[in-house]
């Protein structure tokens, strides 16, 4: 008897891994073909840069040359390159700092609100549904140091001083460009990570005697520090590639104060036609975006 119910049992278990194994091959199958268009998407593109990377594209109607790594001695040891990854660590550290600590206080700010919570949410959500280049131009007229609503409002002050045409003062004033427009976005992904936040750890510092601050450093902030972090690396993934707002507002000027590596990189290929030297330049961002990602999932499975 024994030994049928373990024979029965067999063949159930044997049937449900079939069953499992034919319920998996179909689903593989069903998603082929979204696998292949999405490897020819990106694929392709990434095999056609590294190609275009050793390639001369300057001579015109002609086909182009293969000249090695001479595109790569050229942008290595091109001085703006350098400086302009300067200039992008400036706008990336600075402008992440800010949207993390306004996002992150904002946050919290409308987590604990007892009501309106939704109104709040709409309100502080507008600057992100404003294309990036609406946001350029609106950052233009406002900083115009003729008709700019700043630039009145400085002079009342008794401040004269041009923002966006001034080396010292125009990186600032692009960084807070983004930070007005993305802020918002780390608020909500946080805010999300804080509603889905069980009751339990907080009850449980409440009967402690926890005050908020002892609550906020040791229970909130390590429960929602995978969700900042991702926060973190969307925006790192979207700061280093937009260029709308810098292109938009000052060009890359005053001389080249904030001309960061993504607007480098758009000058390079598309003003100067020298499609070799800006596929190198797009690799070298590549590379630096994949660390960046690795960087933060790394950080996301240590905390976990």
């Amino acid at each position: 008897m024994q030994i049928n119910a373990e024979k029965s049992w067999s063949k159930n278990t044997d049937h449900h891994v079939k069953k499992k194994r034919r319920k998996f091959s179909t689903e593989f199958w069903m998603l082929i073909p979204s696998m292949v268009l999405l490897a020819i998407i990106s694929i392709f593109p990434f095999l056609y840069l590294i190609y275009a990377s050793f390639m001369d594209f300057t001579i015109s109607f002609q086909r182009p040359e293969f000249i090695g790594l001479g595109n790569w001695i050229y942008v290595l040891s091109d001085s703006l390159f350098w400086s302009s990854w300067g200039r992008t660590i400036l706008y990336v550290g600075v402008g992440l700092g800010l949207q993390l600590l306004i996002g992150v206080g904002m946050a919290l700010a409308i987590y604990h609100l007892p009501k309106g919570k939704n109104i709040v949410v709409t309100l502080w959500m507008i600057p992100v549904f404003v294309a990036p280049v609406v946001a350029g131009l609106l950052g233009r007229y406002l900083l115009n140091s003729t008709y700019g609503l700043y630039d009145w409002f400085f002079s009342l002050l008794g401040m004269e001083t041009q923002i966006l045409g001034d080396t010292m003062t125009s990186m600032p004033a692009i960084i807070l460009m983004d930070v007005w427009e993305w802020t918002p976005l780390i608020t909500l992904i946080v805010l999300a990570g804080l509603n889905s936040l069980s009751s339990e750890p907080l009850e449980a510092a409440d009967v402690d005697g926890a005050n908020y601050l002892q609550k906020l450093t040791y229970v909130i902030l390590p429960l929602i520090a995978k969700t900042i972090v991702v926060a973190l690396l969307v925006r790192s993934m979207d700061i280093l590639r937009f260029v709308d707002k810098i292109k938009i507002a000052t060009e890359g000027g005053p001389a080249d104060s904030t001309k960061v590596a993504g607007y480098y990189l758009m000058e390079v290929a598309f003003k100067f036609q020298d499609f070799g030297a800006g596929s190198v330049l797009g690799i070298t961002m590549l590379i630096v975006t994949i660390f960046l990602g690795q960087f933060f999932v790394k950080f996301m499975m240590d905390k976990q």
